[in-house]
């Protein structure tokens, strides 16, 4: 069975502002504060793992460490067929510049590489999210989801952040960039995994 979140505060262990705010809206029914990484100024550890759950674990017990307060990671990314499955875990560092991430710069990458190969439609893709919730005692529980879907051109939508205005779940005919935040949290990746942190860990706290 797994460990039940009795804590009130948690702490999301990441930088990313977009992410903070999607996570931030999931809990937000669950009656637990959150606080995030970038927030308490908490240094980024290296993620030199080459797997989502290796990564999300990696964030979550430096956070857990460095705070004394459970903490939740997330390690997302995106993975084209057509492309071997990359960019994968290096979803992010396909946006890196000397300036910052760019992902208009990471998306053009994604379709000019498909270009290249000659892709044929459709070209399926699909997000995946891996869940760390960790402790300061060391334990952790991990959570994974995904949502399958496909490669669009040109981008389209000033929702979401990352890859979303490129990618276009199965059954529907708007980018992820297009649907609003409640419609994207209905059916994403990360909710997918959220539904089963909740259900493992926040026994107490569902209706």
């Amino acid at each position: 069975m797994a460990r039940a979140l009795t804590e009130p505060k948690l702490l999301v262990a990441s930088h990313n502002k977009g992410k903070v705010r999607e996570i931030r809206a999931l809990l937000a029914p669950y009656g637990v504060e959150v606080v995030s990484a970038g927030e308490l100024d908490l240094p980024e550890p290296a993620e030199t793992e080459d797997t989502f759950v290796g990564n999300a674990r990696i964030k979550a017990h430096a956070a857990a460490k460095a705070s004394g307060l459970p903490s939740l990671s997330d390690d997302s990314g995106i993975e084209v067929d057509a492309l071997g499955g990359q960019p994968g875990v290096y979803t992010a560092d396909w946006a890196e510049t000397p300036e910052g991430r760019d992902f208009a710069m990471a998306m053009e990458k994604v379709w000019t590489l498909l270009e290249e190969r000659g892709a044929p439609e459709p070209r399926t893709a699909r997000f995946r999210c891996t869940l760390c919730l960790a402790w300061p005692d060391g334990h952790d529980e991990i959570f994974d989801g995904k949502v399958e879907g496909r490669i669009t051109w040109p981008m389209r939508g000033e929702n979401g952040f990352g890859y979303d205005p490129i990618f276009i779940r199965d059954g529907e005919t708007r980018t992820f960039g297009e649907l609003s935040q409640e419609e994207k949290h209905a059916r994403d990746h990360r909710s997918d995994a959220f539904g089963k942190l909740v259900a493992a860990c926040f026994p107490e706290r569902v209706g």
